[in-house]
């Protein structure tokens, strides 16, 4: 195995956002050329996370708003959803920003054996137009972090106060309504492996 080829697995439990931000950025900013890659499998406590062309919503449910510097809009985390935070030097490895994108829908789809499909300009995953995994990255110096989203098991009520990704009234799915039994846990760590394969292959 060559030292591009290395990835490191990290679980770290319920992570707070903003903690997860800045542990992202402080790591992307301190890696150089030698630094193997990481993933980060996580949950957050309920939280808006506010995407670089997101504007700030008039919600008053008491969930907290938190300015991310990730592309896209507005999305929700909370208990009982897989968060996989890639931190992975493109630039390395030669994978162009739109393929890396690809890259990790697929990993979603292959998940849920290619029930999921993309729609057009709208990153993600969807089954049935309702978006079952949200999707945002922020590249620096050829170095991607941030990453999926996927629902699980969770209060998916937060997401009816929001225009989630930027689209009023879309609809929202999790993998228990779609017939998925296994746990946050167990999906986020399949997961995690589906986009280490891919991303060996890529």
């Amino acid at each position: 195995m060559t030292l591009v080829e290395e990835v490191t697995l990290k679980s770290r439990g319920i992570l707070d956002y903003a903690v997860a931000l800045k542990d992202m950025q402080a790591f992307t900013s301190n890696r150089d050329d030698s630094t193997p890659d990481e993933l980060w499998l996580l949950e957050h406590p309920p939280v808006y996370t506010l995407g670089q062309a997101a504007r700030v919503p008039a919600v008053a449910n008491g969930i907290a708003l938190v300015q991310s510097d990730r592309g896209g809009e507005i999305t929700y985390h909370g208990p009982g959803q897989a968060v996989l935070y890639t931190l992975v030097d493109l630039a390395r490895r030669g994978i162009k920003v739109k393929a890396f994108v690809r890259l990790l829908e697929q990993s979603v789809i292959d998940l849920l054996d290619g029930r999921g499909e993309r729609k057009a300009g709208a990153p993600g995953v969807y089954v049935g137009g309702a978006k079952v995994a949200a999707l945002g990255i922020r590249v620096r110096r050829g170095r991607a972090y941030h990453g999926l989203a996927l629902n699980v098991d969770m209060d998916l009520s937060p997401f009816a106060d929001i225009d989630p990704c930027g689209y009023p009234g879309l609809a929202v799915t999790q993998t228990k309504a779609l017939g998925f039994k296994e746990s946050t846990t167990v999906l986020g760590k399949r997961l995690a492996a589906i986009f280490m394969k891919n991303l060996g292959d890529a």
